[in-house]
């Protein structure tokens, strides 16, 4: 990051940092992977807070001030930053940054770590060499990226792969990636590029697979659409709870497109059949859970029905009432 962060320098440099939180001038915390700890740094006021929040903003051509009291930017190095002012913060200024840090990290590597037991491994290079489209879910911070980019390199070296993302954070070893990222209005308000924008140039672009790093809005139905029209292999992440709370999730952004319910789970039961969840264990360990397969209930509506699920105590991976759908699914033709 080219502009000044201030105190928060040391710990934006720190390679195991991945989120650094600034709840008023005496409060600091960061996050290692580990959760939060709070840390011994500390602004001398709240209006220095204020004066960096400011000129981060600033740097990413956004503006922060009394009539726009809050900002969600990208800075420059991979770094996503919120800021939120009084009187919309009540305790002072509060800042967020997450910064991306490059993994590197491929699925052997995340097998020997823990992240991903052999029995889910098996099951991902299965849904990647078949060209399946799934869905990668979990909470903030638990590796979705990460094993995203660690499931594209294992992706055919012929595919064509066209990555769309709010900001650049996806890490792909492969020989064939092209990568377009989203543009926020600048500070008149014009010239926003957004991902539903760009899927839809992606599909122009002659890809094997359209990925997108992050499905927050109505960009999911132009990439269900895809998936129903010939566009296979693709793959995308989602913030969900829990494996079972995926088709509610797809629904609801898909209904901010406007699409009724009955359409978005018609459209979601052809394109998406599987969905991976990943949460964070014992320790803090970011890992695969549950794989599940994406279903007609019977009726219109999708239900995730769980094939495969990490079990403590003795750690194991256990097979649940899905697991015929996923066999046959990847049943070779």
């Amino acid at each position: 990051m080219t502009v000044s962060a201030g105190p928060l320098a040391g710990l934006l440099r720190d390679p195991a940092v991945t989120d650094v939180l600034v709840n008023g001038p005496r409060e600091v915390w960061a996050d290692r992977g580990q959760g939060l700890v709070r840390e011994r740094v500390s602004f001398t006021s709240d209006d220095e807070v204020r004066r960096m929040a400011v000129r981060l903003a600033s740097a990413a051509g956004r503006r922060l001030d009394a009539g726009s009291p809050f900002v969600d930017a990208r800075l420059d190095g991979g770094v996503r930053l919120h800021a939120a002012l009084p009187p919309v913060a009540l305790s002072g200024v509060h800042l967020s940054l997450r910064i991306h840090r490059p993994s590197g990290l491929d699925l052997p590597r995340l097998v020997d770590s823990g992240s991903v037991h052999p029995a889910f491994d098996e099951v991902l290079e299965a849904l990647i060499a078949a060209r399946h489209a799934f869905v990668i879910s979990g909470g903030a911070g638990t590796g979705k990226t990460t094993l995203l980019g660690a499931l594209l390199a294992r992706a055919n070296p012929v595919e064509r792969i066209l990555i769309v993302e709010d900001t650049a954070e996806l890490t792909v070893e492969h020989p064939h990636v092209v990568r377009l990222q989203a543009r926020p209005p600048n500070v008149e308000g014009a010239g926003e590029i957004t991902l539903r924008d760009l899927v839809r140039q992606a599909l122009r672009m002659r890809p094997d697979r359209v990925i997108v790093g992050e499905v927050r809005g109505p960009e999911l139905l132009d990439m269900l659409v895809a998936g129903n029209t010939g566009h296979d292999g693709g793959l995308t992440t989602l913030h969900a709870n829990g494996v079972a709370d995926v088709p509610a999730r797809v629904e609801a952004l898909a209904m901010l497109a406007g699409l009724p319910r009955h359409a978005a789970h018609s459209l979601l039961a052809s394109a998406l059949r599987v969905a991976v969840h990943l949460e964070r264990g014992r320790g803090g360990l970011r890992r695969v859970a549950e794989i599940a397969v994406l279903e007609r209930d019977g009726g219109d509506l999708v239900r995730a029905i769980t094939a495969l699920r990490w079990r403590d105590d003795p750690p194991r991976v256990v097979p649940g009432p899905g697991a015929p759908l996923l066999r046959a699914l990847l049943a070779p033709p």
